[in-house]
């Protein structure tokens, strides 16, 4: 083989130091780039992960964890227990002083407050103390005494209809028994079992506007029918809490948790609630929330249990205090 010579073997020099550099220079050039760019910061990066974290937020508003049907029962009979020691002193806000009263003054409580009626039964009692003298009143007149509570002349075909039935089919005496208390006009289920449980003794559970609130938040029953409710309801607990168990979540309903803002942070069964923060979760703010004797203020009877914590409502305007019913009622 030919020798090279000095200028070919400076060519092959000058080719080979050409070749590296031009092979080098894509990978140095993308070094380059990948230099000059500008770092992701903190921020950059958290921006580029939130689409993750959105999808996980998409999670719907108020989500459960699955609950076993013993597991409800167990809490469901908790939260009974909880109310019991919050309220002691549950009782029906009715004023009454004997069954016809309690009868009477439960059929005018639809569609307003009990202390709507206690103002307005005082007259109506001293006027029309026994069903046969209400059963013989003039409808005008009657109507003018229970007008305050709203749909008077309703109520009054009812209470005169139930009180007419009394006189004439039950010796002027309030029946102890459901099938015969619904048969009276005005009174269907809720009704008689207020006056069933609280005069009688027989329990019962009454489903007013409150109960059915309640029931749903605490989750024993996804039902909006009263009927359906209240056979939900009488399976989780034993029969002989069922007419306490009511008047502790009307109680529940009327002071803390409350229709359109639930004064969840000053709830004492939270815990236990799984529609917890539907309302004010601010202890200050919720505390501002609570009514009647929880919020320092007067109940809804003038003439309230020996053992009721709070203070008495005041009589209907102009009406001095206890001039028509002046002993303290049955509860």
């Amino acid at each position: 083989m030919a020798k090279k010579t000095p200028a070919a073997k400076k060519a092959t020099a000058r080719k080979k130091a050409v070749v590296p550099a031009e092979t080098a220079a894509p990978k140095k050039a993308a070094e380059a780039r990948k230099a000059a760019a500008p770092k992701k910061t903190a921020a950059a990066a958290k921006r580029t992960a939130a689409p993750k974290k959105a999808v996980a937020a998409v999670a719907p508003a108020g989500a459960r964890k699955a609950e076993s049907r013993l597991g409800m029962v167990r809490r469901a009979r908790r939260i009974n227990r909880e109310l019991a020691e919050v309220y002691p002193y549950a009782h029906p806000e009715l004023d009454f002083r004997n069954p016809f009263e309690l009868l009477v003054a439960t059929v005018l409580s639809a569609q307003t407050t009990d202390l709507r009626v206690n103002q307005t039964t005082p007259a109506l009692f001293a006027r029309y103390p026994t069903p046969e003298d209400l059963a013989a009143a003039v409808p005008e007149e009657v109507e003018e005494l229970i007008r305050p509570t709203g749909f008077f002349r309703a109520k009054t075909k009812s209470i005169m209809g139930l009180a007419a039935a009394l006189r004439d089919d039950f010796g002027g005496e309030v029946p102890g028994r459901l099938e015969d208390l619904v048969k009276l006009p005005g009174v269907g289920r809720k009704t008689a079992f207020v006056v069933l449980g609280n005069v009688f003794g027989v329990p019962g559970i009454t489903v007013d506007t409150h109960f059915m609130r309640l029931a749903r938040r605490f989750g024993w029953t996804e039902s909006d029918d009263p009927v359906k409710i209240e056979a939900e309801v009488a399976e989780i607990f034993p029969k002989s809490d069922w007419t306490m168990l009511s008047h502790r979540v009307i109680f529940h309903g009327r002071r803390i948790c409350h229709a359109r803002k639930p004064a969840c942070g000053a709830c004492p069964i939270t815990p236990l609630c799984p529609a917890y923060g539907e309302g004010e979760t601010d202890p200050e703010k919720a505390r501002k929330l609570l009514k009647y004797e929880k919020g320092g203020f007067p109940g809804q009877r003038l003439n309230p249990p020996a053992d009721y914590p709070g203070r008495p409502a005041p009589p209907a305007p102009g009406v001095a205090p206890g001039a028509a019913q002046n002993d303290t009622g049955a509860a």
